[in-house]
């Protein structure tokens, strides 16, 4: 199959769905791969077409657990640069490895590492493996710049985590809304989806597919957002447990 043909069908595999982003801290006892790929399964059991993963153990974890496309990542941070997500073609090719259907990376305009060019990256890697690249873009510009270098997909990943949009709050529905309109690749709405109602605003706003990853499988977060709801007083507040009785004391 032609790189041409495989990155279509991947595309197509996502189109109006789900694609649930299955990642850990690098310090959380869930980061391990036995965990990551059971969150893949699970996800893809419950109607997700695609699911994101960080690092080549667990993507080839995820690898033997689902058939739907895995959009993989490497998290590397590298001294001199705020570009993590798949920053290097060395990066690129390790996730490529470990059996992505697509890889994912940062093609906003901040320094890569190493003075890498995203240009030379994105060319390269589809000369040398045909990779699939959907861009992590903040702006509108660097999803058409993206596009322009051979750009499979964008995804609005790190709006709302670069200097320029570091004010934004929410998902980037108006990004996903001009981009759609001005580029021929999809655009996935990817980042601060908490709600349900959100997913189906996205594709309202042309979404090709959307990406929820800390809603669903952060489990630390989940809790630690529900035990914020408990009362402080709750102790004080609390009945008090007759010992010998077993029953409540009024």
């Amino acid at each position: 199959m032609s790189a041409s043909r495989a990155a279509s069908s991947q595309a197509r595999a996502l189109q109006r769905g789900l694609i649930v982003s299955c990642q850990a801290d690098d310090n959380s006892v869930l980061n391990r791969p036995e965990i990551i790929s059971a969150m893949a399964q699970m996800a893809e059991r419950q109607g997700a077409v695609g699911v994101r993963i960080n690092g080549a153990r667990n993507i080839k974890a995820a690898r033997r657990k689902v058939s739907v496309p895995i959009i993989g990542i490497e998290k590397l941070r590298l001294a001199g640069s705020g570009v993590y997500i798949t920053p290097t073609f060395e990066s690129v090719r390790r996730v490529q490895r470990a059996g992505a259907d697509i890889i994912a990376l940062d093609a906003t305009g901040r320094r890569r590492p190493g003075s890498q060019c995203l240009e030379e990256i994105i060319r390269e890697a589809k000369r040398s493996f045909g990779a699939v690249i959907m861009a992590d873009v903040a702006t509108l510009d660097e999803a058409s710049r993206a596009a322009e270098l051979g750009a499979d997909l964008v995804a609005t990943t790190l709006c709302g985590y670069t200097s320029s949009t570091r004010s934004r709050k929410g998902p980037a529905f108006d990004l996903v809304r001009d981009a759609s309109c001005h580029l021929s690749i999809p655009v996935v709405l990817e980042g601060h989806v908490r709600k349900p109602e959100e997913v189906s605003k996205a594709f309202d706003f042309g979404a090709y597919a959307v990406v929820v990853g800390k809603a669903i499988t952060d489990i630390e977060w989940l809790v630690g957002r529900f035990a914020a709801a408990v009362p402080k007083c709750r102790k004080a507040c609390e009945p008090a447990r007759d010992s010998q009785a077993g029953i409540y004391r009024p």
